[in-house]
C-alpha cells in the first residue's frame, strides 16, 4: 500500500523476520504464525518474496523482543516524471479517503500512547481492496490526476493528514462523521488523495471502475490543521513538536 502511493506497481517482497530465542515454544510458535501470514498473504496479492533473512536470539535474559517481521516491497513505475509524493501541494485541493474506516482501535497507535495497551484484535485485512487500491494508484498517476497522495496506516488519518501538511506548510480543512473513529482508526486498504477541483470528476469515475468506497473529507489550505465541530492547531506549532520527538528520545537516552 505505502509502496503504490507513489504510483509504483508491487511486485516483489523481501523480509526481515526477527524474533526472541528459538528454543522457546512461545517464541518459535509467533515465528510459524508470521511465515504463515507472509505466505497468505503474499499468494493472495500475487507478489512473490524474493529474498530476507531470519533473526533469533533477540532479547536480554529471558526477555525476548516483541514478534518483528518486516517486509520490503519493490515497486517499478514506467515513469518517474508521473510519480506521486505524500505532501499537500495546493490549496483548495479536494481531500478524498479511499476505503472504509471500522472501529479498529485495538493495537493502534491510539492504544498504545493514551493508554498503554497493546494488544486486542488487530485490524482486518482485506486482500481484494488493497490490489484494487494499488491498481487505482498506478492508474491514477499514470493519468496524472492527484495532486498527492498518502497511505493510512500506524496513526491512521491523523498521523497521514499531519505529515501531508507538514511536506509543504500547507493545512487542512477536515469535516468528519464520527471524528474520534475517523481520525485513529487503523482500518486496513486505505489511503487520502488530494485532488483537484478539474480532476474530481475524472477520479471519481476511475474510483467506481476499481470498486472503491471514498468519501470527501474536506479540502487543503490554510495554516492550521481543523477538524470541524472539534478543534483547530496551529500547522507550525504541530510541526514543532513533531519534529521534536526523535531530538527528545535521543537526549534523554544519553543522560
Amino acid at each position: 500500500r505505502n509502496v503504490a502511493m507513489s504510483g509504483a506497481l508491487p511486485i516483489a517482497i523481501t523480509d526481515g523476520l526477527n524474533f526472541g530465542s528459538a528454543e522457546d515454544s512461545g517464541v518459535m510458535w509467533q515465528f510459524v504464525q508470521s511465515t504463515d501470514g507472509l505466505k497468505d498473504g503474499c499468494a493472495a496479492l500475487g507478489i512473490p518474496i524474493t529474498g530476507g533473512n531470519v533473526s533469533f536470539y533477540n532479547q536480554t535474559g529471558d526477555s525476548a523482543i516483541f514478534p518483528t517481521p518486516i517486509v520490503g516491497v519493490l515497486g517499478v513505475i514506467q515513469d518517474v516524471n508521473k510519480s506521486l509524493t505524500s505532501g499537500f501541494k495546493n490549496a483548495g485541493d479536494h481531500i478524498l479517503l479511499i476505503g472504509t474506516t471500522h472501529d479498529e482501535l485495538s493495537g493502534s497507535v491510539w492504544a498504545q500512547v493514551t493508554h498503554n495497551h497493546l494488544g486486542g484484535r488487530p485490524p482486518r485485512v482485506h486482500f481484494a481492496a488493497e490490489i484494487n487500491l494499488a491498481n487505482f494508484m498506478v492508474e491514477a498517476a499514470k493519468q496524472g490526476l492527484l495532486s498527492s497522495a498518502h497511505d493510512l496506516s500506524d496513526g491512521g488519518l491523523a498521523a497521514a493528514v499531519c505529515e501531508s501538511a507538514f511536506a509543504n506548510d500547507i493545512g487542512a480543512e477536515l469535516d468528519l462523521a464520527d471524528p474520534f473513529v475517523d481520525l485513529f482508526s487503523e482500518s486496513s486498504a486505505r489511503a487520502i488523495i488530494a485532488v483537484s477541483s478539474e480532476n474530481h470528476d475524472k477520479v471519481m469515475e476511475l474510483l467506481d471502475q476499481f470498486d472503491l468506497e471514498v468519501s470527501a473529507i474536506g479540502e487543503t489550505g490554510g495554516s492550521s490543521i481543523v477538524v470541524a465541530e472539534q478543534f483547530t492547531i496551529d500547522l507550525a506549532e504541530l510541526k514543532t513538536k513533531w519534529a521534536a520527538t526523535f531530538p527528545e528520545i535521543f537526549s534523554r537516552a544519553g543522560q
